[in-house]
């Protein structure tokens, strides 16, 4: 029996190599939520739904891409894939938002994450940035699809080319107002519990119970009412938007004077959700 007092060396080393710091922390953080909101570095049942939801996107890309070409009939815009994979991008983020942090809250890691120079902001930022990352690619490459389909048959040469190129930056561009609203909203909610399950149900229904607030407001006998009625749920106040920057047609939606109300509300909307995040893991760091 070894005596009181003695100290053996079992082997340990102390770390002499450079300290990357906040930034490299943030990184980290950020590519490993990006990586597992595709499953990727996780079990094989990680992968399944991911995916699956990107392979019908890419499939549906590809089927108009493939009549754009044949036919030169265009199905949907490149704003409208968006809005036509609403319900897709949803039952996404409600899979994945949990994984990012839901995860984290039921494990036990956060005190680990908050005991090193990472603060709060540097956590909400990163898991923040890999999600909306992880949504604008589910859009963009299948948009990009869509754009060569489109670019290799045109018969302007180059100025076809560039128009399709003129139609696709704003496309991506709305896709990642679809990445910013629904990542933010997402997160907040499964910020809010450590159980995925509950996470993901009340993330699908805070999508889809907005929804019919906006048929009944937009059936009242009033046009102010009307137009405003998009403001009450998150997709149709990103397609007004849409439609009041760009003048899209087949929104359903009335705006009037009022465009830039939907403009305010989602700038507005994203930046509460983010602030309630900071707000939230302030509290759990400083526990």
């Amino acid at each position: 029996m070894s005596e009181a007092g003695v100290i053996h060396d079992i082997g340990y080393q102390r770390y002499d190599g450079p300290r990357l710091g906040r930034f490299a922390m943030q990184q980290a953080l950020y590519v490993h939520g990006l990586r597992a909101a595709y499953g990727l570095g996780r079990s094989a049942k990680a992968k399944i739904f991911p995916w699956l939801v990107f392979g019908i996107m890419l499939l549906v890309a590809v089927i108009v891409a493939a009549v754009r070409s044949t036919i030169g009939e265009v199905i949907f815009t490149y704003s409208q894939f968006a809005d036509q994979m609403s319900f897709l991008i949803i039952f996404f983020v409600a899979i994945v938002a949990p994984q990012l942090v839901s995860r984290d809250l039921r494990s036990g890691t956060l005190p680990l994450y908050f005991s090193r120079p990472l603060r709060a902001a540097d956590y909400v930022a990163a898991k923040y940035a890999a999600l909306a990352s992880a949504i604008w690619l589910l859009l963009g490459v299948p948009q990009f699809i869509m754009f060569l389909g489109a670019a290799f048959t045109t018969k302007t040469g180059f100025k076809g080319v560039w128009n399709e190129v003129l139609d696709l930056v704003p496309g991506w561009g709305y896709s990642l107002l679809w990445a910013l609203m629904f990542a933010g909203i997402g997160l907040l909610i499964a910020s809010l519990t450590g159980k995925q399950a509950f996470a993901a149900g009340g993330i699908v229904a805070v999508f889809l119970m907005t929804a019919p607030i906006v048929g009944v407001l937009a059936s009242l006998p009033s046009t102010t009412a009307n137009s405003l009625a998009g403001l009450a749920s998150p997709m149709t106040l990103i397609a007004g938007i849409n439609q009041w920057v760009s003048g899209a047609e087949g929104t359903g939606l009335d705006l009037g004077r009022f465009g830039p109300v939907y403009a305010i509300e989602a700038f507005c909307l994203i930046a509460s959700c983010l602030l309630l995040l900071l707000a939230r893991y302030r509290k759990v760091a400083s526990l």
